[in-house]
Order: structure tokens, then sequence, then C-alpha cells
């Protein structure tokens, strides 16, 4: 299946995760090589070489239960935010947004165009979604370093 469900819908979900970390070492969790510290199965494949994974522009994609989703770093300012757009081709399209405040919280806003279905069980579900994320990153913590941004 190629393209968007038609008709779709269009859905901006934000929320707060608990990282326990400054700005500068939180950042790196949430670059595409930093999510493989703590998100299971996530593994970005980048098409062309590059050294600086947060650069506007890098593509790379990530595959889960077999189907792909091509993410486009949109902006970043290291230790504030990073955005990224993602496309998985026949369910949905959007922009992931991370803010990092001093407080060793982020905020993410997802702002996601698809399936009605689809979307709007992930919005119904997506405060549990952050929250496996604050699990994951401070179980993750336990296990290692925090990596450098």
């Amino acid at each position: 299946m190629t393209g968007l469900p038609s008709p779709a819908v269009r859905r901006r979900m934000t929320g707060r995760v608990e990282t326990g970390l400054p700005p500068d070492e939180a950042f790196a969790l949430f670059t595409p090589r930093g999510e493989e510290r703590w998100v299971p199965g996530w593994h970005p494949l980048f098409p062309a070489a590059t050294g600086d994974d947060t650069e506007p522009g890098t593509v790379f994609e990530t595959v889960r239960d077999g189907v792909t989703t091509t993410w486009v770093v949109v902006a970043r300012e290291r230790g504030r935010h990073i955005s990224y757009a993602r496309i998985t081709p026949g369910h949905r399209a959007g922009t992931v947004t991370v803010r990092l405040a001093g407080d060793g919280s982020a905020e993410v806003t997802y702002d996601l165009t698809g399936a009605a279905d689809d979307i709007d069980a992930f919005a119904a579900g997506y405060a549990d979604f952050l929250g496996a994320w604050r699990d994951a990153i401070q179980s993750a913590r336990t296990t290692f370093s925090p990596p450098s941004a």
C-alpha cells in the first residue's frame, strides 16, 4: 500500500516524559542513535553516511513489525529541541517534536495524519505510550551512562 488512507484525520498529542537528566544530557536520548539505548527494537538505518545524526536534512529509516517508517530531521537545537518528519506509507505521516525543559522533563508532541481508527487509537493510548518511554529511559539509565550530545 502506498500513500495515506483516505479519508484521513489529523491529531496533535502532547505530553511530558521525565528523564531525570539536564537538557544537554537528555537531548542525546532523543536522537536517532541515542534512542537505540532505550527503545527496544529501535535500529535506525541511514541510507547516506552521516557523522551527525541530528543534522537537519538527515534521513533514516526504522522497521517495526515489517513496516518501514522514513524519518527526516527537520530542526534541532542541541540541549533544547529536535523535530522529525515521519512517513509510514499506507499508515500515517506527520511530525514528532521533543522540547527539553530545565526540570529534567521533555515535552513530546506527535502531530499525525492517518486513518481515523489508527490515529484515534494512538491518541487514546498516548499517555501510556509516554509512560512506557519514561520507564524505558529510567531502566536504561541504570545500565548505561547518559550518551554525550
